[in-house]
């Protein structure tokens, strides 16, 4: 399987945007021997190569001549004067005059953008409106000035590629007089090559045959390291690998442990550190629980085999943009370690309504209906209520927490639950915990359903044409899509249910999975009085998606300001989307340029579609690197998405779930993206 680090692949802002960024930080796998013993003056760190790097930056700025820009770059020490880092990638950008032919390589410290260098360097005068509509226009196909372009150093690959802003509509002539200009005044002209980073810009590089080209599939196909959420801890290191796929959901975790997984998991509980050695995304559910915990998340291949002399101790793990480090931790910070433990804000669940009794549709909900109906249900009736343009959102009702309690009081299981959350084996004891959650899940499902609430359901549900074709039966419980408590991935939706009796498992499994064991043990991090959780039911008309997907409202790889959209995307329905097994298309979506920037495309050779017989079944996919959006369909997800994000100033970034039936765009869930 191909494996894309789109970590830290920062978007170059554009045009009178902000300043270049850079592409994914990777790093080399150690070279130490699988039978090294773990020896703590020697642990395993990446990222050298890139603290190298800046460190000769350092020097190299020490007594340099002041200058702004120069026509050549002729040395190392050159080019590092005039580049900035970000990761693992030096970047720096030069300029060609078209009837000239000069170049100019300029200080990217001192000027952000080329606009900046022309209008400060070589017009020696004020910005103006009129002024950079006209340098815009070297964007263009016909440009009448200049070539705007970045040079880039791949420091992990040690790789050395041009390219252009990604919304530039370059020609090939273009592309050509700039190879051989750097060809001519670069120090390693004779190792640049050629990067595309959007659909025209492979267009043209295909038109090709003396400029050699490399893609950025190709510079991280072979990556041995993607950052998912900084940070360090310390913690016991377990190494889980080789376990079937029908015991991975009854593994039980610990909070103080550093796994190193061989595939995502999608039932892990609160621990302190992941690292994986399946590279997927930074949106899955596994690696958002771990941004939303604060403990350090990456994927590193070969892990297993790296880190196993280090397997049962107590280790120091660090995951950074330039690389990660672990290494066994002394005797000092051991019993500091644990002496501590670490205090996370408490989350306070709105007080549940618990009198509400209507099934509402979804055009009847807003926000603060969250504690009758649930989060999701009320972010998508006030999502309803905005009418946003091009927002649409599957028709649907909510059936509220009171019947989630009512089926709980009638079978005895609320007394339950109060015994078994009132008992200390239980708080103490992982496996018994888990032994226990999985007992009283099976008895909710089981409880017979009321049955004038089922016959109440099924009517309301025929209406979003339940008979001849499935709906979607989704949590919506009061305890998820919060501010502080994003619950990502913690309940269950059922899919593509069809006829009644499915439609009334349905909903006693989702009301089950209040207790899964994820989510007991993610609202136990977070402090959630657990007695205060109810299962609130979503049925929803059911979309057969040809594409579906996570766009966050921000540039999830780079913290500054920006006017980056992140978007994730698989064809068929959504469902592994989230779950970090395989990697989805990824796709960076300029909301002032409108332009977009592809990082990966998706490697799923399958995708799930409904079955007509109830549930979903799995079909092959497109061929691999087929797009699954378009760019029409990015442009239009983005603007969507833009005018939704409007609508909810308090929020940061909105995550945003969506898909796509043919050029018709649905809306399925909105809630507040999880930062640490």
């Amino acid at each position: 399987m191909t494996r894309l680090t789109g970590v830290a692949l920062l978007a170059w802002t554009v045009a009178w945007g902000g300043a270049c960024a850079s592409s994914p930080e990777v790093v080399r796998e150690s070279e130490a021997p699988a039978e090294a013993a773990p020896v703590a003056a020697t642990p395993v760190d990446s990222g050298e190569r890139a603290a190298q790097e800046r460190a000769a930056a350092d020097a190299a700025d020490q007594g340099a001549e002041t200058r702004l820009w120069t026509p050549t770059l002729d040395s190392p020490e050159a080019y590092l004067r005039y580049s900035d880092q970000v990761a693992s990638e030096r970047f720096s950008k030069f300029l060609i005059n078209l009837k000239t032919k000069d170049i100019w390589y300029f200080d990217v410290n001192v000027y952000p953008m080329h606009a900046d260098f022309v209008i400060g360097a070589l017009m020696h005068t004020d910005p103006t409106p009129e002024l950079l509509a006209s340098l815009i226009a070297n964007y263009e196909e016909d440009k009448p000035d200049y070539i705007f372009g970045y040079l880039a150093h791949h420091l992990i690959q040690d790789e050395w590629t041009f390219a252009f802003w990604e919304g530039d509509r370059m020609k090939p002539e273009h592309v050509r007089l700039a190879y051989k200009k750097l060809r001519e005044t670069f120090f390693a002209g004779d190792r640049v090559k050629f990067r595309p980073d959007s659909p025209h810009h492979k267009a043209v590089a295909a038109q090709l045959t003396e400029v050699p080209v490399i893609t950025n599939e190709e510079i991280y196909s072979h990556s041995n390291y993607q950052i998912f959420n900084e940070g360090g801890r310390f913690g016991v290191l377990r190494i889980i690998d080789d376990v079937p796929d029908e015991l991975l959901s009854k593994l039980t975790f610990k909070p103080d442990e550093i796994l190193v997984l061989n595939e995502a998991i999608p039932y892990l509980t609160v621990v302190s550190g992941v690292i994986s050695q399946q590279f997927s995304t930074p949106l899955s559910h596994v690696a958002l629980r771990a941004k939303a915990w604060g403990i350090p998340h990456a994927g590193v291949t070969n892990a297993a085999r790296i880190l196993k002399p280090l397997d049962g101790k107590v280790v120091w793990y660090e995951a950074r943009p330039d690389g990660y480090t672990v290494r066994e931790a002394t005797p000092e910070e051991q019993a500091k370690w644990e002496s501590e433990r670490r205090s996370v804000e408490k989350v306070v669940l709105p007080e549940p309504d618990l009198e509400e009794r209507e099934l509402r549709s979804l055009a009847e909900l807003r926000k603060d209906r969250v504690t009758a109906y649930g989060a999701k249900s009320a972010n998508l009736g006030e999502i309803v209520s905005l009418k946003v343009p091009g927002a649409n959102v599957p028709p649907g009702f909510g059936i509220p927490i009171y019947y989630y309690a009512e089926h709980m009081r009638r079978a005895g299981l609320d007394k339950r639950v109060q015994a078994m959350l009132d008992d200390p084996h239980f708080r103490e004891d992982a496996e018994y915990r888990w032994k226990e959650l999985e007992s009283l899940r099976k008895a909710i499902a089981t409880a017979p359903l009321d049955k004038k609430l089922l016959t109440a359901v099924e009517k309301r549900a025929r209406q979003l044409g339940f008979g001849k074709r499935g709906i979607f039966v989704r949590s919506s419980t009061n305890a998820e899509d919060l501010r502080g408590f994003n619950g990502a991935g913690l309940y269950d939706t059922i899919p593509n249910v069809r006829g009644r009796e499915a439609l009334s498992e349905a909903i006693r499994a989702v009301w089950a999975s209040v207790w899964n064991v994820r989510a007991y043990e993610e609202r136990e991090h977070f402090g959630i009085d657990h007695s205060q959780v109810y299962g609130a039911v979503l049925v929803q008309e059911g979309v057969d998606a040809t594409a579906a997907g996570v766009l966050v409202t921000t540039n999830i790889y780079d913290t500054r300001p920006n006017t980056i959209y992140t978007i994730n995307a698989k064809s068929g329905l959504g469902i592994r989307v989230v779950d970090g097994r395989k990697m989805p298309e990824q796709i960076l979506y300029n909301t002032k340029s409108k332009r977009m920037r592809v990082l990966s495309r998706s490697d799923e050779g399958t995708m799930l579609v409904f079955d007509d017989h109830g549930g979903v079944k799995e079909v092959p996919a497109p061929a691999l690197g087929t797009p699954v959006l378009t760019e029409a369909r990015v442009k239009t997800l983005g603007e969507v998405c833009q005018r939704l994000a409007a609508t909810f100033p308090d929020e940061h970034a909105l995550d945003i779930e969506w898909l796509f039936q043919g050029d018709t765009l649905h809306i399925v869930q909105a809630r507040p993206y999880v930062t640490p």
